[in-house]
This record gives C-alpha cells, structure tokens and sequence, in this order.
C-alpha cells in the first residue's frame, strides 16, 4: 500500500463503524506528542466550526 504524499499526510476520512457511530483516524506522531495512549479518555466538543478533542480530567 502506498504512503500518502506529504501535502495529503493530515486529509482523513470519516468511516462508519457498527449502526450510527462514526471514526476518524488520527496520526500515530500526532498522538505520540501529545503523550496519548490507546483506550485513554478523551473528551469532544463542537468549536468554532470544527471539533475540539482534549484529555479527560476527573
């Protein structure tokens, strides 16, 4: 499978999982750098046009 060309590297689809959900992958560099882990909490509010993601905290 090819790589993607530099200036495509942050253009992402959204794939339907199960029913009514829906996914967007995330860049493994992206999530490294923000210290991310997989299955971590993370909180998603609709900003300014877009979506905002940000860690969970208690």
């Amino acid at each position: 499978m090819p790589t993607q060309k530099m200036k495509n590297k942050n253009v992402r689809k959204i794939t339907k999982l199960g029913g009514k959900s829906l996914a967007v992958t995330l860049p493994r560099e992206l999530v490294a750098g923000l210290g991310w882990k997989e299955k971590q909490k993370v909180v998603v509010k609709r900003a300014h046009g877009g979506l905002l993601i940000k860690d969970w905290k208690r």
